[in-house]
């Protein structure tokens, strides 16, 4: 049956010789369903996923899921019955690369006691993985009252990096909506590289001036890492939706998983990390993981640690240089069709006003995620005190630490596998790992000495590593998507930059503040950061699961043309708003039929 279609204004330019009325086919119509309403995102009477009724909502969507899964393992065996080794070559391609740098980054920061990426994307801590080593081997130097060693420059160890950390992160945000995604990420693999070699080669005449050495090393370092975070995310994300004016089915159905995925390289950075420096401690001591410790081999095992990374830095360099030559494919087109060159301080200014509760989202959560997740080490410090109260080997703590990265991983996996599915999803992960860690921290906060004594001390450690599951399987993981995800595509890295800038904030607040109250004070005061970011999550952070950012663009183009009320489509459907903007009212302008 022929259908009629009202092109109105939008009718081709010519003379007025008949109504902008066409005479649609029924192929013509077909070809406009297929395009416009594709069946991962609508039934086959033409309803949106979103406006279906639950049950029938929840049926779609598992129907969708199982012929999508089928199709995945399907295309998986038919990769390994040609070549055994090529499902392990895409995914290197498609997910080990484009987080290489996170996976290095992580695999770095850790090393003394900043874990960005461990399990709570440790920027800041006061004992990590590099520090007891140093405390144990240069105990005049690093360990308090710090005789040799001016007591401000030890501590900046904890502070300059995570200085260099927000530098990195609303800079090159900026550079990267500004010059492009390539140019940021190249810049970023440039800086850590040669943070890496500063870091290896740092020294001093004295053990003060190796100290002040290693501090200016690790803030140049952080300058690269966090420009990571805008650039991995945008370029990641960009990647998975493409620059064509059409999106596909890979872009709706595993575009989370794509950004993600990267982001996991974090857990793995940190997890050979740990690995390599339990290995060569061990090849450096004689085969022994007990003090006392030599300083010879506390010197070549950390500079050896550093080492290594610089020799994959190197290789990123020219990776990102010679094979990502469209990373900024998207930016370009965006630009070109808003007539802007240079940086876009127009759609700057509109993003704060039709985005800025978003902003308290994803900046607000991450300030909460990082200052609460900062605590989860509080964990590990305490139950091993009570497991081996004699303990002065820093063996243990590297080896809980292992463990606990390898929970994470799991949690870092198994959010990757559902953040994209209609009936979880990004906002209700992030709530619910918010929720979890929030129990779990407020349940041994009231009562301290019946977790810590030696009869429960094993569901003390088990709380530890559900926080840390519970962390990546939540805010870790969706923080980082939804910062760049949530924002249009000319202004994108900036907000991201800032989003992330603000966990750091948090992070460096928690470290401040930790060095004024006791343990048990800390337990009273982490659990309700955790409670902050769930209600924000809960108010300011829109879902955008399932939602065709091919359509958020459409939306932004009519807000840049100072026509916000004209459009009509699934991205201002009230499933993909924040209960503040619903408030605000921009779901009335949802109309799937004027939209059509």
């Amino acid at each position: 049956m022929d259908e009629y279609r009202d092109y109105g204004p939008a009718a081709p330019p010519g003379p007025e010789t008949h109504s902008p009325v066409h005479r649609m086919t029924q192929n013509e119509k077909q070809i406009f369903d297929y395009l416009l309403k594709p069946d991962d995102s609508y039934n086959e009477a033409g309803v949106y996923w979103g406006d279906m009724p639950l049950a029938q909502q929840v049926k779609y969507v598992m129907k969708g899921d199982s012929k999508e899964s089928k199709r995945e393992l399907s295309n998986i065996w038919a990769m390994f019955k040609k070549d055994p080794f090529s499902p392990f070559a895409y995914y290197f391609k498609n997910m080990v690369l484009p987080g290489a740098g996170l996976g290095l980054e992580g695999y770095v920061v850790s090393r003394d006691g900043m874990h960005l990426v461990d399990f709570f994307r440790y920027v800041l801590f006061s004992i990590g993985n590099l520090k007891p080593l140093f405390e144990s081997t240069f105990t005049d130097c690093w360990k308090k009252p710090h005789r040799i060693c001016n007591a401000t420059w030890v501590a900046a160890v904890e502070y300059m990096e995570i200085s260099g950390i927000i530098v990195g992160q609303i800079l090159v945000g900026i550079l990267g909506d500004w010059l492009g995604r390539r140019w940021g990420l190249i810049q970023d693999a440039s800086i850590m590289f040669i943070g890496l070699i500063m870091l290896t080669a740092a020294w001093g005449v004295t053990q003060n001036g190796w100290v002040i050495c290693y501090v200016w090393s690790l803030f140049f370092y952080g300058i690269g890492v966090g420009g990571e975070y805008p650039m991995t995310a945008t370029s990641g994300m960009e990647n998975a939706v493409g620059s064509g004016k059409v999106s596909t089915k890979e872009d709706r159905l595993h575009r989370g998983r794509k950004v993600t995925s990267a982001f996991l390289m974090q857990g793995w950075g940190q997890f050979f990390n740990q690995v390599i420096l339990i290995l060569l401690l061990l090849i450096f001591h004689h085969g022994s993981g007990n003090p006392p410790y030599s300083k010879v081999a506390a010197q070549w095992t950390y500079r050896i640690s550093f080492a290594i990374p610089a020799v994959g830095t190197l290789w990123l360099v020219y990776y990102r240089t010679f094979k990502m030559r469209s990373a900024s494919k998207q930016l370009a087109a965006a630009k070109k069709k808003s007539k802007v060159t240079g940086y876009d301080t127009e759609s700057l200014k509109l993003t704060f006003t039709y985005f800025g509760p978003r902003m308290i989202a994803t900046a607000g959560a991450w300030f909460a995620n990082d200052v609460f997740f900062y605590g989860n080490k509080l964990f590990q410090s305490e139950f091993i005190d009570v497991i081996l109260p004699d303990n002065t080997s820093i063996m243990p703590g590297w080896l809980y630490n292992l463990i606990n990265v390898g929970v994470s991983l799991v949690g870092y996996y198994l959010a990757s596998f559902l953040i994209d599915n209609k009936l979880y999803g990004r906002k209700r992960m992030q709530m619910v790992g918010f929720l979890m860690d929030f129990i779990l921290f407020i349940i041994p906060a009231f009562h301290f000495s019946y977790y810590k004594s030696t009869a429960h001390v094993r569901e003390f450690q088990t709380m530890y590593f559900l926080s840390s599951f519970f962390n990546q399987f939540g805010p870790n993981a969706v923080t980082f998507l939804v910062a760049a995800e949530v924002y249009p595509t000319p202004i994108r890295a900036t907000a991201h930059g800032v989003s992330a800038a603000a966990g750091k904030l948090g992070a460096l607040f928690a470290s401040v503040l930790y060095n004024y109250i006791d343990t048990q004070t800390k337990f009273y005061v982490v659990p309700w950061f955790g409670l902050m970011g769930m209600l924000v999550t809960l108010f300011f952070l829109p879902d955008t699961t399932g939602l065709d950012l091919k359509e958020q663009e459409r939306r932004w183009q009519y807000i840049r043309a100072g026509r916000e009320s004209d459009y009509h489509g699934v991205a201002v459907h009230p499933k993909h708003l924040s209960w503040w903007e619903r408030w605000r009212g921009v779901g009335r302008f949802y109309d799937a039929d004027m939209d059509y």
